[in-house]
């Protein structure tokens, strides 16, 4: 047959807008292809990078030289399959060969090679099959004791760097165009790993939990690139688990379900005609690939004359092992050469990397036209004829290894279910309920995952359809289940307890905080199995008494995340209390707050014993606590910080005796932040709370702990109005009884000062109007800071107490009943404030952005204020803002306007 290599030039410039670039860059080429010279056209092409420094620009020029020729070569019919394939597959190793060492000299200059971090090449690339316009799927490891690096630099970051760089340099699209576009996405756990994993780790996940696709993907595994001997090593390492002597029952039966979703999971692109899928259709590319890759793990472990990379290779050889027949090789390998040849055509177009025939009718003769044939008609009837070959041979393989039970094919027993559920739009939810058994999700990687997942999922998807928001129950389970890095236990005791698994949805649909928290911590979990974690927990010291039980000894870090995992327990608790409305809010935010008491006890006590391990005692001196805003009036939210003034007794000028000794002053500063970060900086149980020192005297100027002396002379001669009114909610935390008492005569000696009520009344009118100005409410059920609201509420009630010295209750309701029994506000503001209280406690939970909750959530909101309905609750919040607004007018005598 003679080469028409003009009528490939001809067809390339006509039908591929990429390939017609091509020539106009590159004429040297298209003069030595037109005159048929293809091999001198490929070294010209694999030369066009020489002498260029900068490895992107070297590589990409390269690139595209080299798909000229391969294109226009294989049109021509000058170039068999497997020697374009061949070239791409080898270019692609020499890009990354180059890569790898230019990304690591960018932090390391002086590094020579590769040493220490290797690619291994999974997919078409391993196979040396490569796409025309393909992705390479590269798994890149790293030794992080070889790793070249700098002195100061950890492993694992510097391996991440040299990934990110490696991506960026091959897959960024510049002038020059792009090498490869890099997928990295077949990594072990990609969802939670880095870029680049140790070998160590990954052959560790390889040997315990990895899947049996990921066994698949290694039997065209090649170490390709960078430290190619470590690379090998790992693979031989890893030989084992790819290839095992004797196959399971549940591996056999794995291998079973991975032939069944490879059709079923793909929903689209399965019919011949436009839109037909290449790749992924009935009778498509994927479809030989996985017939001969089956025999191969099933059969490959006791032969090793099966363990090839190539398609056509390993099929010829389970034919010559007698496992296929030799009618069967050949006609599947003649079928997927075609496929192959045709996938190209698709990508020559626009170099995009598209496995589906076009829509369009004048797309498919476009591209059949590149191909040489008539038009897509003539395509599309080659493609039924392959199509029913390979697709009946692979139906015999589902029907052989599809598990036991299994339906046949094309039938979609989950759709079925999801209908009886009432679910809308059934088939899109049941695929993506596939990809979670599909390995989606680490905690779904193992056979018994998966199996209790199985035996759970009937539950669940009732569970699911009766939530009052089940799209957003859906998206957080999928959350939970993605953080978990095992579910088993998790599934067995929703399984084993289906009235838990109601209430977990319930907290998925209503309460992003809490869903969040079990996100995190599935452990949470196990605190509502008893009843008794629907109590409420008891006084401050018996709560301190929970947390400070001896299990950390004297391990100060081990105490630290024992008190993380028991405060986020109660805490956890008592927000699904509020979500299942078990209890009034009110209650719930004086048990909040008794938590945070108990942890600023325990944690305090903790703190200052690590502490003095080190500096020693002061001398008749103690750390102080005082607490302020929510927390000094016992009545925290899910949300609230803690407002914290760290303050100590004795005098300020003395020292500790510990061996290395501190002034009073700079020790109990020090010894403060210690304290804040007991409270505040997360540790391995998670974090705890945020602590806000900005009310302590001079604010954010100021040393974090003062003497109670300073903080007095403070108050009597310094601080402003706002701070005093700061105090009305004052309740010291900690310390011994002694300095407690004196701290609070300080703080009743600054409330009850002699004061102008005019220039008191001007103070807080003028503060009150700042605050509104740059502090507006964050959406229409911020009852704090809307007017007619919890704050304007504070200014009433810290006015008169201020200014009449009565009802000096740190409690704000406990102190509005008071000022209502002095004849000093008017009847009926303690229930406007309780009823705006309740609301903030359960929106800070159920809607954190002050804006309206979900519909779904609404009748919960409305319940847990006391209302039965959702319109009920709004009627009610205007009249309170409005009972408050006109407490406002008799208390200040001007008018709040209360905007709807």
């Amino acid at each position: 047959m003679v080469t028409d290599w003009q009528d490939a030039l001809d067809r390339a410039r006509t039908h591929s807008p990429f390939l017609a670039r091509a020539l106009s860059r590159r004429p040297d080429i298209e003069a030595l292809l037109a005159g048929g010279q293809i091999d001198a056209a490929l070294e010209l092409a694999r030369a066009s990078g020489n002498g260029i420094e900068d490895v992107g620009v070297a590589l990409r020029r390269e690139r595209l030289a080299l798909a000229l020729a391969l294109g226009v070569g294989d049109l021509a019919g000058a170039l068999p399959l497997a020697t374009v394939t061949g070239a791409l597959s080898t270019f692609a190793d020499r890009a990354l060969d180059l890569a790898i060492p230019a990304a690591i000299r960018r932090r390391a200059p002086d590094a020579t090679d590769a040493q220490g971090f290797s690619a291994i090449a999974l997919g078409k690339h391993g196979a040396g099959e490569l796409n025309y316009s393909s992705d390479i799927d590269p798994i890149l490891l790293y030794d992080p004791e070889v790793l070249p690096r700098r002195d100061r630099d950890d492993p694992g970051e510097a391996a991440q760097r040299v990934a990110r760089a490696v991506v960026e340099l091959l897959g960024q699209v510049t002038d020059e165009g792009y090498v490869f576009r890099v997928d990295l996405r077949l990594r072990p756990a990609s969802e939670v790993s880095p870029l680049a994993i140790p070998f160590d780790a990954a052959i560790a996940h390889y040997e315990s939990s990895a899947l049996a696709w990921e066994r698949a993907a290694y039997i065209r595994a090649r170490a390709a690139a960078g430290d190619v001997p470590r690379g090998q090593a790992f693979l031989d390492t890893i030989r084992p688990f790819v290839w095992r002597r004797s196959l399971d029952f549940g591996a056999i039966d794995e291998i079973g379900r991975l032939t069944t979703r490879i059709r079923d999971h793909y929903i689209g692109g399965q019919a011949l005609g436009p839109g037909y899928d290449l790749k992924r259709g009935r009778g498509g590319i994927r479809e030989v690939e996985f017939f001969a890759q089956t025999h191969q793990l099933i059969h490959g472990g006791r032969n090793p004359a099966l363990r090839l990379r190539g398609t056509r290779a390993s099929l010829d050889a389970l034919a010559q092992a007698g496992i296929i027949t030799a009618e069967d090789a050949r006609v599947l390998g003649e079928s997927y050469d075609r496929l192959r040849t045709i996938e190209h055509r698709l990508q020559m177009v626009a170099d995009q990397q598209t496995h589906s025939l076009p829509g369009d009718r004048a797309a498919l003769d476009n591209v059949a036209r590149l191909d040489g044939l008539a038009d897509g008609a003539a395509l599309v009837a080659e493609l039924a004829g392959i199509s029913e070959t390979v697709g009946t041979r692979f139906d015999a393989l589902i029907e052989t290894y599809a598990p036991t039970g299994a339906v046949q094919v094309g039938e979609k027993p989950l759709v079925r279910e999801l209908a009886d559920c009432g679910f809308s739009d059934c088939e899109a939810l049941a695929a993506r309920i596939e990809g979670w058994e599909n390995g989606q999700f680490r905690a779904l990687r193992s056979d018994e995952a998966r199996g209790a997942f199985a035996r759970l999922r009937p539950q669940l998807l009732r569970a699911l359809s009766q939530a009052p928001d089940p799209d957003r129950a859906l998206l957080r389970w999928e959350q939970l289940i993605g953080a978990l890095p095992s579910a088993i236990n998790v599934f067995r005791l929703l399984e084993a307890r289906p009235g838990l698994l109601a209430v977990v949805m319930r907290i998925l649909a209503h309460a992003p905080t809490l869903a969040d928290e079990l996100a995190r911590r599935a452990d949470l979990l196990d605190t509502l199995i008893d009843r008794s974690a629907f109590d409420l927990p008891g006084s401050v010291d018996e709560i301190a008494a929970g947390l400070g039980q001896n299990e950390a000894g004297d391990d100060y870090q081990r105490l630290l995340d024992a008190v993380r995992r028991k405060v986020g327990e109660l805490r956890f608790a008592l927000g699904v209390q509020l979500i299942e409305a078990g209890r009034d809010p009110l209650e719930i935010a004086a048990a909040l707050s008794r938590v945070a008491e108990a942890a600023i006890l325990v944690l305090g006590e903790a703190a200052c014993a690590e502490f003095e391990t080190t500096h020693g005692h002061v001398a008749d001196s103690r750390l102080v606590i005082l607490g302020l805003g929510r927390l000094g009036g016992a009545s925290l939210t899910h949300a609230s910080d803690l407002d914290l003034v760290f303050l100590f007794s004795g005098d300020h000028l003395a020292e500790s005796d510990g061996r290395r000794p501190l002034g009073a002053t700079l020790y109990y500063n020090r010894l403060a932040q210690r304290v804040i970060a007991a409270m505040s900086v997360p540790t391995a149980a998670g974090a705890l709370y945020e602590v806000d020192t900005r009310l302590r005297p001079s604010g954010a100027q100021g040393p974090i702990a003062v003497s109670l002396d300073s903080f007095e002379r403070y108050q009597r001669e310094e601080a402003w109005t706002w701070e005093h009114m700061a105090l009305c909610r004052a309740r010291a935390l900690f310390g011994t009884a002694a300095d407690r008492a004196a701290l609070d005569g300080i703080v009743s000696g600054a409330l009850t000062r002699t004061r102008d009520p005019a220039t008191l009344r001007a103070d807080v009118l003028s503060m009150r109007t700042e605050m509104a100005k740059h502090k507006p409410g964050k959406g229409p059920l911020d009852v704090k800071l809307l007017r007619g609201g919890l704050v304007d509420i504070e200014f009433m009630v810290h006015f008169l107490q201020l200014r009449d010295h009565v009802a000096l209750e740190p409690g704000l309701g406990e102190a509005v009943s008071a000022l209502e029994g002095a004849g000093l506000l008017p009847r009926g503001l303690r229930e406007a404030h309780d009823l705006m209280a309740r609301l903030l406690v359960v929106v800070r939970l159920v809607a954190p952005d002050g804006g309206y909750p979900p519909q779904a959530s609404r009748e919960i909101v409305a319940r847990a204020c006391g209302l039965a309905r959702w319109g009920e609750l709004l009627d009610a919040i205007t009249a309170m803002r409005q009972r408050v607004a006109q407490a406002w007018g008799a208390v200040f005598g001007e008018t709040l306007e209360i905007e709807a």
